[in-house]
């Protein structure tokens, strides 16, 4: 797939969303989580590094995020950035996500909702293990969110959610000035996370 195509994909929701609803307010959010990846293994990496536990590199780890879109009082459609890295068995990675949502509400009451909606967007996965050279690689994400909201005041509110996206992000892993030793490759990744956001 090219970057182009890529980045095509990345904002087809949030493109499709922008027409879907009628926004009257804009907002930003702060979002603090823990997320927990299924990662792939070469055979060769097996081989070589004696079976790493990859599944354990990032496994709820903290990850920090950042968002800003525009919503009303039927759902919100927003980009999200946030950034997760995370070590184990000699491994280091870094994950960063830049995603598209659209989220619907259903109302609980007079200051509660629950949400529910997809993204897509695109993943970037970084290799920074001690002993081995630096490598990232870019691929896609396509996912889906759901959690509730709660109004604080007229302009804050908090909310609680979980994400769950699918990626085909890989990096290998060469020692520093050797040969090649594998490759990882990103399956899925699970967030939970809680999220203060100001409309303005």
């Amino acid at each position: 797939m090219t970057g182009f195509k890529k980045l095509l994909l990345a904002f087809t929701v949030f493109g499709a969303s922008t027409a879907a609803i009628a926004s009257n307010d804009s907002f930003a959010s702060l979002t603090y989580g823990q997320t927990s990846d299924k990662i792939k293994k070469s055979h060769a990496l097996n081989d070589n590094l004696n079976r790493p536990n990859a599944d354990g590199v990032i496994g709820k780890d903290n990850t920090w995020g950042l968002r800003v879109g525009q919503q009303n009082s039927q759902g919100r459609y927003y980009a999200t950035y946030d950034n997760v890295s995370g070590s184990h068995n000699g491994i280091k990675l870094r994950q960063e996500n830049l995603l598209g949502s659209f989220d619907l509400f259903h109302p609980l009451g007079t200051d509660t909702r629950l949400f529910g909606g997809a993204s897509a967007g695109l993943t970037k996965m970084t290799q920074e293990s001690p002993g081995f050279s630096r490598d990232s690689n870019i691929g896609y994400a396509i996912g889906a969110q759901a959690g509730i909201l709660q109004q604080v005041s007229q302009n804050t509110s908090v909310e609680l959610g979980y994400r769950y996206l699918r990626s085909n992000a890989s990096t290998e892993m060469s020692e520093r000035g050797g040969s090649k030793q594998g490759s990882l490759s990103l399956t899925s990744s699970a967030q939970t996370y809680l999220s203060a956001n100001y409309a303005f």
